[in-house]
């Protein structure tokens, strides 16, 4: 029996790809394994939009020189990227592949076995198939990733997206909501809908966004819970917004890029909306649905960042009352214009800023965290934590982390996937605590 070990970094789009690699190769006679060192074939799905995640695969590809010389397969966003740049830099690499070309990869696989040789095969954005319409061996039997876009029409001036994902694509509307249909029949109570921008969903097939229109047709399919990422601030319309508060399986949460709080900069990182815009689209979200949790994304030192600048970011944080945040030190992405602008911010100053940001951002949980104490949460047990078995981590509907002490005469298997009620007692920054009051 041959066995892959499975690495992912990035996006939720690539935790997708992930589980649809899984599912081919379980399909063609591999089997998982959690262990590096026994497994016949290593493969990393990369992440090339932030540094750090680049130079976590260079680190650990260059580890597995150790081992007993299993395949190496690297793909994703710097597979896309890079093709056979890549291999230089990594020799001991035996398979490259690409954003668009996923479903080839058992047979690169193969290949590589067989010749002892590199296969590197990189696409470009014109084939057709989507990873989506591949078999999936998923991370959790209640939950599903359902891709309805891939790609991104942005071209936000620091983000290497449009490059390794091509441009946007929308999947035929009839297809999700049949896959819909199937998920749930299958059992699975969450499913995330998932593109680089969801509200522009069907702009490029039928003319016109329809994502308010999905949204509405996904949840009378009979999921319990239904969340969506990520949103674009310029494409999140009214429609959409009523979709929201009207539906009860769509999660009382929004995740809401804001990237900047200034005017100036989110002009110049193309954006293509002001902060005044953002604030009051935070405003009509809260009118539409008072309790909603929002979430967001926050960069900190892109080039020509002021002291101003970095206000109106705090300040945004301070109004939009976030739930929580992302938050990142600006990374040059080598291709974007960001990259070549003038007025790069010193690392020391924009690691400042950073710690401020992330004071703010806390303190912002932190009191969201605290607005749910005392009352009854409906929650999505995920397992038992990594680090106190006797403790149960789920999600509630505002996406929010829960812990709950396993019950008594019972173990922690027994309620993965089970959505159950829970008084919440206590509150930390980044999750609440409670018991399970019914079953």
């Amino acid at each position: 029996m041959k066995t892959y070990h499975l690495k992912t970094f990035g996006c939720q789009m690539n935790k997708h790809d992930s589980e649809r690699i899984a599912g081919m190769l379980d399909m063609h006679g591999w089997q998982a394994t959690t262990e590096p060192h026994e497994a016949d074939a290593i493969i990393f799905m990369t992440c090339c939009v932030r540094e750090k995640a680049e130079e976590r695969l260079q680190g650990q590809v260059a580890s597995l020189k150790a081992l007993n010389r299993p395949l190496i397969a690297v793909g994703g966003c710097i597979g896309q990227r890079d093709g056979e740049k890549l291999r230089a830099q990594l020799p001991h690499v035996d398979v490259v592949f690409g954003t668009h070309n996923v479903a080839r990869l058992p047979l690169l696989l193969e290949r590589a076995r067989e010749t002892a040789r590199a296969q590197v095969e990189v696409l470009d954005d014109t084939v057709e198939d989507f990873a989506a319409d591949l078999p999936a061996t998923p991370e959790h039997a209640f939950h599903a990733w359902l891709p309805i876009t891939v790609g991104c029409d942005n071209h936000c001036t620091y983000c290497i997206v449009p490059t390794v994902r091509g441009r946007e694509k929308s999947r035929p509307f009839e297809r999700i909501i049949e896959q819909a249909e199937n998920l749930v029949a299958d059992g699975v109570c969450e499913i995330t809908l998932l593109g680089q921008n969801v509200n522009s969903y069907g702009r490029d097939r039928y003319g016109a966004p329809r994502f308010a229109e999905l949204l509405t047709a996904v949840a009378a399919t009979g999921i319990s819970r239904l969340g969506f990422a990520t949103s674009h601030p310029k494409d999140l319309s009214d429609e959409t917004i009523q979709a929201m508060a009207s539906s009860s399986a769509l999660l009382d949460y929004l995740h809401l890029p804001v990237q900047s709080g200034s005017t100036r900069i989110l002009t110049a990182m193309n954006r293509r909306y002001t902060k005044d815009e953002y604030l009051a689209l935070v405003a009509r979200i809260r009118e539409a649905m008072p309790t909603i949790a929002l979430t967001t994304d926050i960069i900190v030192g892109f080039p020509g960042e002021t002291d101003a600048d970095f206000a109106d970011t705090l300040n945004v944080v301070r109004t939009a009352q976030f739930a929580g945040a992302f938050t990142f030190l600006y990374s040059p992405r080598e291709g974007t214009p960001a990259a070549a602008m003038d007025g790069q911010v010193p690392a020391d100053l924009a690691q400042e800023r950073f710690d401020l940001l992330v004071e703010e951002v806390q303190r912002s949980a932190r009191a969201f965290s605290e607005t749910l104490v005392g009352t009854r949460a409906s929650v999505l047990i995920e397992g038992a934590s990594k680090r106190d078995a006797g403790i149960l981590v789920g999600k509630d509907r505002h996406y929010r982390t829960v812990h709950v002490p396993v019950p008594p005469q019972s173990t922690a298997n027994v309620w993965e996937g089970r959505e159950v009620e829970v008084d919440v007692d206590a509150a930390s920054t980044w999750y609440v605590s409670g018991k399970i009051v019914t079953r």
